[in-house]
């Protein structure tokens, strides 16, 4: 798939141009490592590499720093997957976005994030009663 046919995916995963739904195979994205998460999530407003690592670093409240090697590794290969795409360079920085494909597999990393912290929270609720027996 390439960058043009994944910016007419709509949220639903139905294909804005023909009309036609478009089956994502997540599993070839997902799970995301936690520094690719805070990537894509922090790629809501285009930036660029030095703007992302104060971000990232910034959303996970410290818990993930990523250096100019790491960042510049992920730009690659986010890229080449078709998850972010660069939107513009001013001052050879390059300005990366996220597209269409990105915000579904960052919206699905999400729903999936939801259910382990739904049984996580579940499980630890249920260890504190028996604590308390």
């Amino acid at each position: 798939m390439s960058n043009d046919d994944t910016a007419s995916i709509d949220a639903l995963g139905t294909d804005t141009f023909f009309g036609d739904w478009v089956d994502i195979n997540y599993t070839k994205y997902l799970p995301l490592s936690e520094a690719t998460y805070y990537v894509l999530a922090a790629l809501h407003e285009p930036l660029h590499g030095y703007a992302l690592m104060q971000k990232v670093e910034t959303m996970s409240e410290g818990n993930v720093v990523i250096g100019p090697g790491t960042l510049y590794g992920a730009f690659a290969a986010l890229e080449k997957q078709g998850l972010i795409a660069k939107v513009s360079e001013v001052e050879r920085r390059k300005i990366y976005g996220l597209t269409e494909l990105g915000r579904l597999v960052l919206a699905e990393q999400v729903r999936r994030l939801a259910i382990m912290v739904r049984n996580g929270q579940f499980a630890i609720s249920h260890l504190n009663e028996g604590e308390a027996a």
